[in-house]
């Protein structure tokens, strides 16, 4: 099919230096982005984030300067997308929801990116001056990892950095612990009346297994979509609703497959004996997992979980056995 995009070895010199000029100006604009979206958390990040896009706007000037000194000041309107294998950027609403550590990656990767350009770029140029340009900045762009080190030290200062770390461990709980810590007690709790019921109705472990397997696994599918889907994440600044759907949805189903999973051992007594001690050693441990990553008191959440939990067991029990 016929692809109206242009290769990069059939653009003259006036494309290419238009084709920089367009993307330094967008990688201005996103590292821009990145620093509003940074400066409430990660104010010592967003001023370095800030910093590089000061550098894109220097290069975007040198380059419209040769432009004109070459081809005048009309600068074809020539841009990523119109270039067919040319580095792209992913539209920034994808990167709303990264980690501070994604961000910079991304950053690393853009100007890994831009200096590949350049040295290419460089290599097609005729002229002594528009090459010794291309090649500076191509040079300028791989040591950006260099200048934003220099940056960090100038605003991640120490302080800046204990604080920066308690606003990354903090959106680490919202987006994986949280989710993950209510699917294992939705899972853990909420399968164990009819766990128990059906043991002690049928006392058939393998029909008491199929039905923990389809409670966890269908538990699992419910927790997940519901977590992904109730909140992405931008207003409240819980992170991906992606990644915290997968948290909640695998954890529940975990919690569930815990006290299933037993019920694979034909004796009944045996499978349900070793059942229990798992319940006891799940509740538990989301107590402490309460305690060690919400900041619950022990008490409070040995209450809410084990006395809660013990509940529902007794009540999947007698109903099971009545």
């Amino acid at each position: 099919m016929f692809s109206s995009r242009r290769h990069f070895d059939d653009l003259s010199e006036r494309e290419i230096l238009a084709l920089a000029i367009s993307s330094e100006e967008d990688d201005a604009r996103i590292y821009r982005t990145f620093a509003d979206q940074l400066a409430a958390d990660f104010p010592a990040t967003a001023a370095i984030f800030d910093g590089m896009a000061k550098e894109e706007d220097r290069h975007r000037e040198q380059l419209i300067d040769a432009h004109q000194r070459r081809f005048g000041d009309t600068i074809p309107l020539i841009r990523r997308e119109h270039v067919a294998g040319y580095y792209g950027r992913s539209p920034i609403w994808l990167t709303q929801n990264l980690s501070i550590d994604r961000i910079r990656a991304e950053a690393e990767a853009m100007e890994r990116q831009a200096a590949n350009f350049y040295t290419r770029a460089a290599q097609r140029s005729t002229d002594a001056e528009t090459r010794k340009l291309l090649g500076r900045l191509a040079a300028e762009e791989s040591g950006h990892v260099v200048h934003a080190g220099t940056l960090a030290e100038v605003h991640l200062t120490e302080d800046a950095a204990a604080a920066e770390g308690k606003a990354q461990h903090r959106q680490f709980v919202l987006t994986w612990v949280q989710p993950g810590l209510a699917g294992l007690m939705d899972g853990s709790v909420s399968t164990l009346a009819p766990i128990f019921a059906t043991a002690f109705a049928t006392q058939d472990t393998h029909t008491t297994f199929l039905v923990g397997l389809a409670a966890s696994i269908g538990a699992g599918i419910s927790m997940g979509f519901t977590e992904a889907a109730s909140d992405d994440g931008v207003v409240s600044g819980r992170g991906s609703p992606l990644k915290r759907g997968v948290a909640s949805g695998v954890m529940t189903a975990i919690g569930g497959l815990g006290h299933a999973l037993p019920y694979l051992i034909t004796d009944f007594w045996t499978a349900t004996t070793i059942a229990i001690v798992v319940v006891f050693i799940e509740l538990w441990a989301i107590a402490w997992i309460q305690n060690r990553w919400m900041e619950t008191p022990f008490w409070r959440a040995t209450l809410q979980v084990v006395v809660g939990g013990a509940l529902v067991f007794a009540a999947g029990v007698l109903i099971g056995a009545g």
